[in-house]
Parts: structure tokens; sequence; C-alpha cells
């Protein structure tokens, strides 16, 4: 289960890098961060900024997801050779969403997000069956 323990971690991490990547872009697209105000400012990006948003709010919705299949799959005592292959793949699925979110990709997006449900729902049920 180590290397599902570092996949959450880097799950930690990914968020976190798209919210200083558009904290850059929002900085640059509308001249100022206005820390008093961030939601409202938000509200104003256009193009990559707000999909680099988007991206990061999809992140830590999907760490969520993420973090319920590890705790599931650590419950029921999946076997760990699965529960990395699921895990791993996991981590792939939300690096291409990104990508595919700068990109603005919207049907691979979409692909790439499916399959890391999938891959989390193959997680969470992986020590039942």
């Amino acid at each position: 289960m180590i290397t599902v323990v570092w996949c959450l971690f880097l799950l930690t991490l990914l968020p976190i890098v798209l919210a200083i990547t558009g904290a850059s872009m929002r900085a640059r697209q509308l001249g100022t961060m206005d820390n008093n105000y961030p939601r409202q400012q938000i509200q104003q990006l256009t193009g990559l900024p707000a999909r680099v948003y988007a991206a990061q709010q999809n992140a830590w919705e999907a760490l969520a997801v993420f973090t319920a299949a590890v705790v599931g799959a650590y419950i029921s005592q999946a076997d760990p050779d699965t529960a990395a292959m699921l895990a791993l793949a996991f981590v792939a699925f939300r690096v291409l969403h990104a990508v595919f979110y700068f990109a603005d990709l919207a049907t691979l997006r979409s692909l790439a997000f499916g399959g890391g449900m999938l891959s989390a729902a193959g997680l969470f049920v992986s020590g039942l069956l």
C-alpha cells in the first residue's frame, strides 16, 4: 500500500501546484491579485487562467474521492498490487485531466475524468472482490 500512499501525497500536491500556477496567471491577466475579494476577482478570469482555476477546483474535489477510495481499499485489505495499479492510473488520469483543461480539450478532459473515477471506484471495491 506504500505506492497508494505516495499517490495520495502526489494528489494532495496537485491542486496546490494548480493554485500557484493560477495565481500567477490571475495576476498577469488582471494586473493584480485582490486578496480581499479573491472570489469576485476569479469570476473575471477568461481563457487559460479561468481553465486553470477550474482544474484546481476539480483537483480538490477529486482528492476527496480518491481519499475515500484509499480508505476503502485499506479497510477491505485490497491486494496491494491491484491497489497500486489503480492508484497510479488515477494519478495519470488526474494529471491528464489538468493538461487537457489547460489545452481546452473538453472531450479528452471528460474522458480523463471518467477514467479517474473508474479507477477510484475500482480501488474502492478492489478489496471486496
